[in-house]
Formats: structure tokens, C-alpha cells, sequence
């Protein structure tokens, strides 16, 4: 049976990895958080260890190692600055990681780490659960098969309380941004899907929202991303909180469902030695980093729509 330990219990996408161990047969055998509220660990493996001091946690896998119980994976759900180091004290516990997006906040970050795998004979895979959806699946092979450029519009709005400035997600330092903490995901998505970064122009940067122009080899994408609820639509649902929109060629590209099950997909193929590793994150950690020190260039022509509103 294959054994993980789990750094991150009590954050929101935890209970996401819990499921898919349990899914693949898995034993969750120690977590770790700094916070107590990890109740949800009952609901999966109530006879997993929990650690909420680091140390402690520490010293439990490496007695389990040297009791020839060791780890075999290490999954990473801390803060974005944190997901480096504990990657790094994954591979040198001697287990494989598994990091929730984003991997980590630079592109110079992924080097290290791919030196610690050279050293440790170990690997980092990371969750980019996208790559698994039977809609992104097929719009690549559609793409794959065209060779002209695609006229691309994403917008995602996903509302967020007073709360998440005061919380590491506010703090760019920590989380990376807006871009970085909620739209990392559908940055690697575009790259996959539509194929290298050849122009990354950012129009409007805000605590609350961003928007910009990326050009990729077969698409021309205006983006706008925003945690504040005043963003939007009107004639939404009065309890619809997150809106999401992308049109390829000016048709509305579906894939809201079918998400529920993606975490499990990602640690099948990661058990069976598929998954995503550092050379396939680094594209969207590049397009994230570059937009957290660009200037900021009038949008032009290609102003996304919904910039305006996001100037008012």
C-alpha cells in the first residue's frame, strides 16, 4: 500500500488529496498544520498521526523511516512560499512530492529543485489537474490539428472576503498575487493547450484584479482575473460567487464540470510514473513571475472587456 504524509491539513484543497489517497488505496499516514482544524481528517484516515509543530512532524517520518516504514510520498498543500522547502524536505526524507500548484513563486526556484532531485534520486510532481480534463484534452487535439491562430477571451472572477488580504493569500511576498495564487492554473492551461508564451503584456494591475495580453503560438488571449464579487456580472444567481468565461473564436468553451474526480486522475497518473514534473510547470510559473514585475502598458486594441469595469 502506498503511504503519504501530508503537510497542509487544514488548508481548503486539502480534503481534495485525502479523497483521491483514499481512491487509489492509499494510507495517509501522518499530516502536519500549524492549525488545529483538521476535523475533515475523520472523514478519511482517523488514525493518521497529526503534527502541529514542524519538528515534531519531522522527527515521526524519519522514525518511520528508520523503523523501514518509510513515506512514500510527501503532498504539499502550504502557502505558495512555503511549497520549496517542503519540497526540498520531501526528496531529502528520502519520499517523492507531490505540490499543489503553483510549484513555486520564481522560475530560478524550479533549478534548485531540480538539483535536490539529481541529488536525492527523487521527484516533484505537481497538480495541474486541467491536463486531465476531458475538454481541455480535446480541445488540444483540435487545436493540434489546426495552424492558424485562435482568437482566445478568459475571465475568471472568484469572490473573496476582507478576510483573504489579511490572510498570506493577500501578500504577494507569500502567495505570488492574484495571477499567481488563482490564475496559475489557467495560464498552464493556455500554454498546454495553444503551445509556447511569445508575448506577455500586462494592462491593469490591482490588489483585487489583473488583466493582460498573452500570445501564444496558435492563440491571442486577453485575460482578466478578479477575487472582487463588485466585478461580477449582473443577472447572476444572487448565491453565484465565482464566474468563469473563456471563448475560443468568439464560441463559449464549456468545461465547468467533470472537476470533482481531477485529483484523483492526477495521482493515478502520478502512481503510474505520468505525472507533471518540473519541466512541465515551469511555463506558467515563468508567465507569473514576468507579470509580477512588468509595467503596466496601455491595453490598446487589445483591451479585454472587462478592464474597463475594473478601472472604474
Amino acid at each position: 500500500m502506498t503511504s503519504f504524509a501530508l503537510i497542509g491539513a487544514g488548508g481548503y484543497i486539502a480534503p481534495r488529496h485525502m479523497k483521491a489517497m483514499k481512491a487509489i488505496g492509499g494510507d495517509l499516514k501522518v499530516a502536519f498544520d500549524p492549525n488545529d482544524s483538521v476535523g475533515i481528517i475523520d472523514s478519511y484516515y482517523p488514525d493518521a498521526h497529526f503534527f502541529v509543530e514542524f519538528e515534531r512532524f519531522d522527527r515521526h517520518i524519519d522514525k518511520l523511516r528508520r523503523r523501514g516504514e518509510k513515506i512514500d510520498y510527501v503532498t504539499i498543500c502550504s502557502p505558495n512560499y512555503m511549497h520549496d522547502a517542503h519540497c526540498r524536505f520531501a526528496l531529502r526524507s528520502g519520499a517523492d512530492a507531490i505540490c499543489e500548484k503553483p510549484l513555486v513563486l520564481n522560475p530560478w526556484n524550479i533549478d534548485g529543485l531540480a538539483e535536490i532531485e539529481q541529488d536525492t534520486g527523487r521527484q516533484i510532481s505537481t497538480i495541474l489537474q486541467l491536463r486531465h480534463h476531458p475538454s481541455i484534452i480535446a480541445l488540444k487535439d483540435k487545436v493540434a490539428q489546426s495552424n492558424r491562430m485562435h482568437a482566445v477571451d478568459l475571465t475568471y472572477i472568484t469572490s473573496r472576503g476582507r478576510w483573504y488580504h489579511t490572510s498570506w493569500k493577500g501578500d504577494e511576498t507569500k502567495s505570488g498575487g492574484i495571477a499567481t495564487n488563482i490564475g496559475v492554473h489557467f495560464f498552464d492551461m493556455l500554454t498546454y493547450v495553444f503551445g509556447k508564451v511569445t508575448r506577455n503584456i500586462l494592462h491593469l494591475r490591482a490588489p483585487e484584479r489583473m488583466a493582460g495580453y498573452l500570445e501564444c503560438e496558435r492563440a491571442a488571449v486577453r485575460w482578466f482575473l478578479s477575487v472582487d464579487r463588485n466585478d461580477l456580472p449582473e443577472g447572476l444567481p444572487e448565491n453565484q460567487t465565482t464566474y468563469r468565461s473563456i471563448t475560443v473564436d468568439d464560441r463559449e468553451f464549456e468545461f465547468s464540470g467533470g472537476f470533482g474526480d481531477l485529483h484523483t486522475a492526477s495521482y493515478e497518473a502520478i502512481l503510474a510514473g505520468n505525472g507533471f514534473g518540473l519541466d512541465e510547470v515551469r511555463p506558467s510559473v515563468e508567465i507569473v513571475s514576468t507579470l509580477r514585475s512588468a509595467s503596466v502598458t496601455p491595453a490598446n486594441g487589445e483591451r479585454h472587456p472587462w478592464v474597463n469595469r475594473g478601472m472604474r
